[in-house]
């Protein structure tokens, strides 16, 4: 394996293929491989395993994972690594390279169409990647809100974004609402920014998403669930019955002032300081008492 972690020998690559770290991309190449260890024993990876990777760059995390599992599909948007990747991939024969932008070639309604999520692998698979921060939010919106969702992901990303994911009540966000409706969310460790070229200028978080069961998923009542959950922290500075009073209508205001009551909220609730759970049921309360 190429010295992968060595800063210099990732310049002498760059300038071999006339690249340098993309801010449009948000690429830095991490240089420690412990954390690359600790990813991989968090991704708790069998050898018939398929996993997803996003963004390889040089494939520091690529060939870690293709010795470990059945199958490596990574997305690649860089097209100047084609021969870089054509020899590795000769070596690697469980490793496919998906040259184009990931967000473009499978929005969310069409993931089905990536190859490990046609049910060719029976335990489904999982997404490991050091996500390009300018990407991380609608990959990681990609893989949790298609109908065919990984069953872990391991990835990395800033220090703040992983601490707002794994928010308790106090500090929720549509974020964490959002996060931790379809999984359940693990801050595996703190990466420093030291330990990146070019470094950034943020620290970073390996995070584990353990997804949740899709058998008790329904579309019609996610799409009215992210709605209000919207709409509740729309103006975080009001109270959260003055945000949903719009949505649910003026003359529908006592009954949803019966609602709170009913789940231990008062007037003075405001929307951080509701769990997931207690959205779900102020949700599902105000869909069978308000008929939204």
């Amino acid at each position: 394996m190429p010295d992968l972690y060595n800063p210099d020998y990732l310049k002498h690559l760059c300038q071999k293929y006339g690249l340098s770290p993309s801010k449009q991309y948000g690429q830095n190449y991490l240089l420690d491989a412990a954390v690359i260890e600790e990813m991989l024993v968090a991704a708790e990876l069998a050898t018939d395993d398929a996993v997803v990777e996003v963004g390889p760059g040089f494939g520091i995390l690529t060939l870690a994972l293709a010795p470990k599992v059945k199958k490596v599909m990574a997305f690649e948007i860089e097209k100047k690594l084609e021969p870089y990747w054509e020899g590795l991939a000769k070596q690697y024969k469980n490793l496919e390279i998906i040259w184009g932008n990931i967000l473009k070639k499978f929005p969310i309604s069409n993931i089905s169409e990536i190859p490990l999520a046609t049910g060719q692998y029976p335990n489904g698979y999982k997404v490991v990647a050091n996500l390009p921060y300018q990407i991380t939010s609608p990959v990681i919106r990609l893989f949790l809100e298609n109908e065919f969702p990984p069953t872990l992901m391991v990835t990395m990303v800033q220090k703040e974004v992983g601490e707002r994911m794994c928010a308790k009540p106090g500090q929720m966000s549509v974020l964490a609402v959002a996060t931790q409706y379809f999984a359940v969310p693990e801050i595996v460790r703190v990466v420093p920014r030291a330990l990146f070229w070019p470094e950034p200028k943020v620290d970073s978080v390996v995070i584990k998403l353990r997804i949740k069961s899709q058998e008790l998923r329904s579309k019609e009542f996610e799409k009215k669930f992210f709605d209000i959950v919207r709409a509740g922290f729309a103006n975080r500075r009001k109270l959260l019955i003055k945000n949903l009073t719009p949505i649910v209508g003026k003359k529908n205001r006592p009954e949803l002032e019966k609602i709170f009551t009913n789940l231990g909220l008062t007037g003075n609730s405001r929307a951080q300081e509701l769990s997931m759970e207690q959205w779900k049921e102020l949700v599902h309360k105000i869909q069978i008492d308000i008929r939204y």
